[in-house]
């Protein structure tokens, strides 16, 4: 997921843009969030150190702070290398800027023009899911959940486990941070998985990597985040092997 902060001094533009940044989210069905905004560039910076999420930074340039949009576009790069900045001013002029501060922005967008930048903000967040995704599937392992219109890809490392759901022809994944429910069925995710998923339960699939504890009498796996599933006889005695070494380590 990505976290969407805006940074603006005028309360009446910040609210337009925040209004437009959620409707396109919504309607495009984007795996993002409008995390945070704010006009007070050091507040936003404060957030941004607390977010574990890659983030898109819609800045104005001129803050009525002692520090612009640029200086803290810098700051922000230094956080978030592989955030997307996009700067929102009406002082088109200023582009040349970003080079003298190497905040490498993705975009500009004009307030003056307030059709246009509504079309331009779309393309901002459209090109930032699309960098994203790819960025995330070339340096982590990723299963990519089909959820209505929209795509969601999840790191293998934040997988719990797959629970085959109470809904026809559904299962649900249990993550680090989130549930999703979706199409599908537990075999068939058998069957695009890595070995690091082992099917525990005919209902349950599960990532070995994030087992906590395996309690055999009982026939439970525990994960960190305090969920559980059942475990089969069959399984049991390679996921209690897995679990004693792991608690060795």
């Amino acid at each position: 997921m990505l976290d969407i902060f805006v940074c603006e001094d005028q309360d009446s533009q910040r609210q337009r843009i925040v209004e437009i940044i959620g409707d396109i989210v919504l309607m495009e069905e984007l795996d993002m969030r409008l995390a945070f905004d704010t006009k007070d560039p050091y507040a936003l910076l404060e957030q941004v150190k607390a977010s574990q999420n890659t983030g898109i930074y819609f800045l104005d340039i001129d803050l009525g702070s002692d520090m612009n949009g640029m200086q803290l576009a810098q700051k922000l790069r230094l956080l978030d290398p592989r955030g997307f900045i996009i700067f929102i001013t009406a002082h088109s002029e200023l582009s040349y800027m970003t080079f003298q501060y190497r905040v490498e922005a993705m975009d500009f967008v004009l307030k003056d023009n307030p059709a246009e930048a509504k079309v331009k903000i779309r393309e901002c967040l459209l090109r930032a899911m699309e960098r994203y995704t790819l960025q995330t599937n070339r340096t982590h392992k990723v299963y990519t959940a089909q959820v209505g219109g929209r795509k969601i890809a999840v790191d293998y490392e934040d997988i719990f486990f797959f629970e085959t759901s109470s809904n026809i022809h559904k299962v649900i994944l249990h993550g680090r941070d989130r549930q999703i429910e979706f199409s599908g069925t537990i075999k068939e995710l058998s069957g695009v998985l890595d070995d690091s998923f082992v099917r525990c339960h005919r209902s349950f699939l599960v990532n070995k990597a994030n087992i906590k504890e395996v309690d055999a009498k009982n026939r439970i796996i525990y994960f960190a985040n305090g969920e559980t599933c059942l475990m089969s006889t069959r399984m049991m005695k390679e996921l209690a092997a897995g679990s004693r070494g792991r608690e060795a380590q």
